[in-house]
């Protein structure tokens, strides 16, 4: 998907190419530009430079950019669950594989510290091919009516009596 965007921003502008080629980097593939260079094995000078509007890309570079997107897609392709939440409880997850029912799952954190942001994480989990969600109960009722992967919400049963108890202790 990133490189279809990739192709469509290049023939629309060159801004639009280096919007899109340095949205990509960072949020789509979460890299640096040297670390994107060393993946690609396109010189970093010719990265900061398409990046920077310094040079516009060659129909060479553009091609070496697709497919090493295209090969970076194809590897995102395995099946990854979500969990969006907020640090401390991302922490707690020590496992980030699963077999469930014969099936190896990836459990993929997105951390948020506001609804606005569970929000747009639930949305690029999505984008990033997540076959499932996993959020707080206020997150998923609004996340179900725009997304069309499963959600599930987090029910802290005990979690939530130890929490109550612990804010009768710190009363006094």
């Amino acid at each position: 998907m990133t490189a279809e965007e990739l192709m469509k921003a290049a023939v629309e502008s060159d801004e639009a190419f280096i919007r899109e080629f340095s949205r990509i980097i960072k949020e789509e593939l979460r890299m640096t530009a040297a670390e994107f260079s060393e993946k690609s094995g396109i010189p970093a000078s010719t990265i900061y430079k398409l990046l920077s509007g310094h040079r516009e890309p060659n129909i060479k570079t553009l091609r070496q950019i697709v497919t090493v997107l295209q090969k970076l897609e194809g590897k995102e392709k395995t099946e990854f669950i979500a969990v969006i939440a907020a640090r401390p409880v991302l922490d707690y997850i020590s496992e980030k594989k699963l077999k469930l029912a014969g099936r190896l799952l990836t459990i993929r954190e997105y951390s948020a510290t506001s609804m606005e942001e569970a929000i747009v994480a639930a949305i690029r989990a999505e984008r990033d091919g997540a076959k499932a969600l996993v959020c707080a109960p206020i997150v998923a009722t609004t996340v179900e009516k725009v997304l069309r992967i499963p959600v599930a919400a987090i029910m802290p049963r005990d979690s939530l009596i130890a929490a109550i108890e612990l804010a009768a202790k710190k009363m006094g």
